[in-house]
């Protein structure tokens, strides 16, 4: 994130108490010394984030949105939990300086880490970048990822961060509920893939971490042109579970036309210097020591209704008014492609 993705104005709803707020920093964060001001990030669906700034340092705050909430949805504390574990094997994750699930405070749960310095990079086209520049990118943000999922979360005391069984199978379960919980209309290819999905599941291999919304843009990069992940951000969604989930989520990008965010679809190789989906599949089997991947239409079928489900969740919380983001309507609407892709990928899996 970056000073230009702050918003100008915040609505009421999401200002912060910071008389508060100061006091609780005052006991939680080692050096912290007021006055405290802030500004919001525009970025981020879903848990609001904010840039909390006094004379000496620089924060990061991340709370629950304020109003009615899905079930298990916006969980601070697992955020909270998992990067505090991992900050300390040096895996690139902000330090992490306390968690406040007192309402009492802000309203709302939050915690507040360290803000990173670096690059944000909003479009994975890189257009700024060389292409010997775009390949090194490309390559750190794979090599990262196999790191998490090399990562022994027994060792850290995230043993029970997930529950046991096969991942896909709770992950179709919940993000089913989540859709059901959150559906405004009829959508057939929804339907089609609520009854598919299920009866199709892949074995489950390996069990890790996993990030759950791993995309170029849910990270930070270091400052100036430097190929390496500074941060990951966004840990919203992690749990314990399959790490071909989070590779395939992160390969959607190469299966996605470019639009600006992640979207490399048509344009790697040589000339581009983006790698092909092959070549960051084989660097990954390699970094992980596996001996390949099965077929991918299943994941990328399965990753697509997971994200439509998560999208018809903005949907009915800008509906009812509770969306924290002004974009909200205009991301709301991609439901019925999201939906109509994923059973594409369904359909060249044998549906």
């Amino acid at each position: 994130m970056t000073d230009a993705s702050l918003q100008e104005e915040i609505a009421e709803r999401d200002r912060l108490d910071t008389d508060r707020l100061s006091a609780w920093m005052r006991e939680q964060v080692p050096g912290f010394d007021g006055p405290l001001t802030y500004a919001k990030f525009a970025g981020g669906q879903s848990n609001p984030t904010y840039k909390l700034m006094t004379p000496g340092t620089d924060y990061v705050l991340r709370r629950k949105p304020m109003g009615e909430l899905l079930p298990s949805a916006h969980q601070v504390d697992r955020e909270y939990r998992v990067m505090a574990a991992l900050h300390p094997t040096g895996f690139p994750v902000p330090r992490q300086y306390g968690l406040c699930e007192d309402d009492g405070v802000i309203g709302s749960a939050f915690y507040v880490m360290e803000m990173v310095d670096g690059r944000t990079i909003w479009d994975g086209t890189m257009p700024e970048l060389t292409p010997e520049q775009r390949r090194d990118h490309y390559h750190a943000m794979i090599d990262v990822l196999a790191d998490l999922h090399n990562t022994d979360h027994e060792a850290i005391g995230l043993g029970d961060f997930g529950r046991p069984g096969n991942y896909f199978e709770r992950q179709v379960s919940r993000w089913t509920k989540q859709y059901r919980g959150a559906e405004t209309e009829h959508m057939p290819a929804m339907e089609s893939l609520i009854e598919w999905l299920p009866r199709t599941l892949p074995e489950q291999t390996r069990t890790s971490i996993v990030h759950g919304d791993y995309r170029v843009d849910n990270m930070k990069f270091a400052p100036g042109t430097e190929p390496r992940v500074a941060a990951v951000l966004d840990w919203e969604l992690c749990t314990l579970g399959d790490p071909t989930a989070d590779l395939t989520y992160y390969l959607m990008s190469w299966v996605t036309v470019p639009e600006g965010r992640s979207g490399v679809m048509g344009l790697t190789g040589p000339e581009t210097g983006i790698p092909t989906l092959e070549e960051m599949v084989e660097r990954y089997c390699r970094r992980t020591d596996r001996d390949g991947l099965p077929d991918l239409d299943w994941y990328f079928a399965f990753n697509l209704f997971r994200l439509a489900s998560i999208v018809q969740g903005i949907k009915k919380r800008f509906l009812i008014g509770t969306a924290s983001n002004a974009k909200a309507e205009e991301t709301s609407a991609r439901v019925p492609m999201l939906a109509d892709a994923a059973w594409g990928f369904a359909q060249k899996a044998g549906a």
